[in-house]
């Protein structure tokens, strides 16, 4: 692994493999990066997130997840970037130590959703309180306002935050609003931050906008709740490569198909539970349950959704 390497391309946002009786599986992550690696042509991950329950892991378990992705991934993937968010400062602040133990690519810190930062200020003193813990690792703050219930703009929260965390590296931006995504990247082209965009079924439109224009020469975008470069990836990269041939119709077919299964799957009811059901008859992986209070898929919703995926007639035949 290249920790200082340029971060371009896809981002996954992994899922937690868990047991039967809920614990998490450390057993098969080897086998997941391959997957990833090798059959998605994805390098770069983002652990412990939203859509890998990070929020209802222990401290304990975060840190053995880190560890084992960093393990299985070393020489095969590009950038581990580990989500150090939590409700708890000193938590956040452990595992951003942590993560910078074990060398990690970047860390990542979600605003506190229980007890909220009500400003710019309020939220720039919770990230760089935790970023010092980690001062030689590249930062991001990962933005999720529609589960966190904090919506401070990022083009407002970016203004000036190098000068509170000098190892400010960028966005993982999972919000709907292309207004303040294309004010971020318009405003700080000079900063060369890195936006990686985090709602699948917009991706095609951040391209548009500029998403991570000001890095170069790929765009780097992160799947988030939904997590479909697990799983699409090898169809999310080709559209990149349709849209900076430039081919946008080749690239609309990818981004309208990706989206017709989404829409499908959205109908039925579809979150991180439902995820690791699709992963796990994807890629063949046992992904497990997920931790409650979330349920587990349903097999009526596993039937209809591996139907209509195996429907989809995508333009490279496959």
């Amino acid at each position: 692994m290249t920790p200082r390497k340029k971060l371009e391309g896809l981002v996954a946002a992994t899922v937690t493999p868990m047991t039967p009786d809920g614990q998490i599986n450390l057993s098969v992550i080897c086998q997941y990066v391959d997957y990833l690696v090798n059959e998605q042509n994805v390098k770069n991950i983002f652990v412990n997130g939203t859509t890998g329950e990070g929020l209802s892991l222990s401290i304990q378990e975060r840190k053995q997840l880190a560890e084992e992705w960093m393990r299985q991934g070393k020489d095969k993937l590009d950038h581990v970037i580990i989500h150090v968010g939590a409700l708890s400062l000193p938590d956040s602040q452990e595992l951003a130590r942590h993560a910078a133990a074990i060398g990690a690519s970047g860390i990542a810190v979600i605003a506190p959703s229980f007890f909220k930062p009500t400003n710019k200020d309020a939220l720039l003193g919770f990230l760089q309180k935790v970023a010092s813990e980690a001062p030689t690792v590249p930062f991001y703050y990962y933005h999720i306002p529609t589960l966190t219930g904090v919506k401070i703009r990022v083009e407002e929260l970016l203004d000036g935050i190098r000068e509170q965390i000098p190892t400010f590296q960028g966005v993982k931006f999972s919000d709907t609003d292309l207004l303040d995504l294309a004010q971020c990247i318009n405003k700080n082209e000079r900063e060369q931050f890195v936006f990686l965009y985090g709602v699948d079924e917009q991706l095609l439109s951040a391209l548009a906008v500029g998403a991570n224009g000001a890095v170069g020469s790929r765009e780097s975008l992160l799947s988030s709740l939904y997590c479909t470069y697990n799983y699409l990836g090898r169809k999310a990269n080709l559209m990149l490569q349709a849209f900076a041939k430039p081919d946008l119709a080749l690239a609309r077919k990818y981004q309208f198909l990706a989206g017709e299964f989404l829409n499908f799957v959205i109908k039925l009811g579809f979150g991180v539970a439902q995820t690791k059901a699709v992963m796990t008859f994807v890629s063949g992986i046992p992904m497990g349950p997920p931790r409650l209070p979330l349920v587990s898929a349903s097999e009526e919703f596993i039937t209809k959704a591996k139907a209509k995926l195996e429907s989809i007639v995508w333009p490279d035949g496959d």
